[in-house]
């Protein structure tokens, strides 16, 4: 299909893109465009101007910042994939960023335009909502911080309102007591998300003794698994603990699966990640 018209305006720094987005209450941003661009040829979005984020280099990169690492929410999936102080602190996002569509959408993707479209199916909301990670929001009030719980609101909705930029992206360093995985399954490699799964494990001398776990697409928003990290805590295998996958979500039918059989692969999925994660 072909998109309604728009207005197309290139923004020249954060601050200028803050001032078009704050102008316009229809407006969107456009970074890599590969969620925005879909949405608009089946007009799902009707945005009445578009603006272009993408030239702004300043905000792509990946430093260390102490017991974090800051993301800046226009690096591309390839290069988030491919950084070595993601390998080397907190591999479960470069290793998600890698399993994200295909090379294509891989190199002109964003983290950031992936994380503010809050598509339920999409991966990485899962894993950043299972480290606890911390959003950078700036608008014409300034800047603020919103933790990963409160940031996912509905589908396609997130806390960032009309007028704001999501900026940069900070993620917990994992120490080497900490196992990780995300597992999804999908019917062709470039596909969104059935249902994927996102789970950390804490070790005490070799021990679980916490895990978070997080479902992707059973839900309106990424969903914390809580009665399989209650389980896990009480000494449940992962098998034992993935029978509560579940519950607590609402998964769709759709022309992907139905609800039944995400909920089913709900628990195949989490029992794998523990599995891996304790691995």
């Amino acid at each position: 299909m072909i998109p309604a018209a728009f207005d197309y305006e290139v923004a020249k720094s954060v601050e200028d893109a803050i001032g078009l987005l704050a102008g316009d209450p229809d407006a969107k941003a456009l970074a890599g465009g590969h969620s925005l661009v879909p949405a608009l040829k089946l007009r799902i979005a009707r945005p009445s101007k578009l603006v272009d984020i993408g030239r702004l280099s300043d905000l792509a990169y990946v430093r260390d910042a102490g017991t974090q690492l800051a993301i800046g929410a226009l690096t591309r999936h390839a290069a988030v994939n491919g950084d070595p102080l993601l390998q080397e602190h907190c591999p479960i996002v470069s290793s998600t960023a890698g399993q994200i569509g295909d090379p294509q959408v891989r190199h002109r993707g964003t983290i950031g335009g992936s994380v503010a479209h809050g598509d339920p199916a999409s991966d990485m909301p899962a894993v950043l909502l299972a480290l606890g990670a911390d959003f950078v929001i700036v608008g014409v009030g300034g800047e603020r911080v919103v933790p990963a719980a409160d940031f996912f609101t509905g589908v396609f909705q997130t806390a960032v309102a009309q007028g704001e930029l999501l900026t940069e992206i900070r993620v917990p360093k994992l120490g080497g007591s900490t196992g990780w995985s995300y597992v999804k399954y999908n019917r062709r490699a470039q596909d969104w998300a059935t249902v994927g799964a996102a789970a950390l494990v804490r070790r005490d001398n070799g021990n679980a003794v916490t895990a978070s776990v997080v479902l992707t697409s059973m839900g309106a928003t990424p969903l914390r698994a809580t009665a399989v990290e209650e389980a896990m805590a009480s000494g449940a295998s992962p098998a034992d603990a993935a029978v509560h996958a579940a519950e607590g979500t609402s998964p769709s039918s759709d022309t992907a699966a139905s609800a039944e059989f995400r909920s089913h692969l709900a628990r195949v999925l989490t029992k794998r990640a523990l599995a891996d994660a304790l691995a």
